[in-house]
């Protein structure tokens, strides 16, 4: 089934991935994970980025869907979004379906 088209929610899985791809995104992406929305300045603390670095890597994560953003007061809190990593698990998990149907009709091959 290599030629079978992927389900619409996975049809552009490149950001999620591309987001993903960065260890500081990953990092801020951890801290998200349970569920509580932070400032800037509390991503900030204990590491060596700047805000700015820390609010360009966020914006990263907000583009690709992984994290929203709300304003409250003057400063803007991040929150994590499961979804899209859902999204990336069942792109992947089609891709390797259809890696594994594509080995068992080779192997069939050349065992027929």
């Amino acid at each position: 089934m290599i030629g079978a088209s992927l389900p619409a929610a996975a049809a552009d899985p490149a950001p999620i991935f591309a987001a993903l791809g960065d260890r500081t995104r990953l990092s801020l992406l951890r801290k998200l994970s349970d569920g509580q929305a932070r400032s800037i300045a509390k991503l900030s603390v204990d590491t060596e980025l700047t805000r700015q670095a820390v609010t360009k890597h966020l914006h990263v994560l907000e583009h690709a869907g992984l994290v929203s953003s709300i304003r409250v007061g003057r400063e803007s809190r991040f929150a994590y979004r499961p979804e899209p990593i859902a999204e990336a698990r069942s792109y992947l998990d089609l891709v390797s379906a259809q890696w594994d149907d594509a080995l068992g009709r080779l192997r069939a091959f050349v065992e027929g």
